[in-house]
């Protein structure tokens, strides 16, 4: 089906159950071959390259070192609630966010760190619902490193996957942030400039076991 056919097929349906007529049943979603889970991390790995992303995989006593070195050369860093603060190395000025950071706090950080809900290796998406160990959504929009610890449990083959696994967040009314690498955008000449909507840098730890 080309681009034109799908977005005319989405519109009909909308349009149909804005009437109340009958919706036919949606086809099927494609599905990826089924991999394994060395599969799927190795995807999942090459896709975070593929964005210009930092990307380490650790067992869990290698948190502390991997965050350590992912923040070098950081000073400031904003630790939302609930992120394990054993994984902070000495000597950082940490953030917290209660009472709310001001924009022009966030614009001082260097960097953010968190968690998130999901991962998506098809894709090399990240999704933030903005839980415990995520934070709000600013606070990973406006330091200009995301640093972000994610266990292999974590990271599903494809996007259905991933749209299941926060269905609940969704219900609940909490707001989801999808990203893929660092922010980056490009002009009509096709000149890419990062950080203009987000992080310009991203490093993602993966943690196994």
């Amino acid at each position: 089906m080309s681009n034109g056919e799908a977005r005319l097929e989405l519109l009909t349906r909308i349009n149909r159950a804005a009437r109340g007529a009958p919706v036919p049943e949606a086809p099927a979603y494609p599905r990826a071959a089924a991999q394994s889970r060395e599969e799927v991390l190795h995807t999942f790995h090459d896709r975070i390259v593929d964005y210009r992303a930092g990307f380490v995989q650790v067992v869990a006593d290698g948190v502390p070192e991997a965050v350590r070195t992912a923040l070098a050369g950081v000073r400031r860093v904003v630790v939302p609630d609930g992120l394990d603060a054993a994984w902070l190395p000495d000597g950082l000025d940490v953030l917290h966010d209660d009472p709310a950071l001001s924009h022009a706090q966030l614009d001082g950080a260097d960097a953010v760190i968190t968690g998130c809900a999901v991962a998506v290796a098809r894709t090399g998406t990240i999704v933030l619902d903005h839980g415990p160990g995520q934070g709000r959504r600013a606070l990973t929009l406006v330091p200009d490193i995301h640093v972000c610890v994610i266990h292999a449990g974590q990271i599903v083959p494809d996007v259905l996957d991933g749209v299941q696994a926060v269905a609940g967040a969704v219900r609940a009314g909490r707001p989801l942030t999808w990203l893929s690498g660092g922010s980056a955008t490009s002009d009509i000449e096709l000149v890419r400039v990062e950080g203009v909507h987000g992080p310009r840098t991203l490093r993602v730890i993966v943690v196994d076991g």
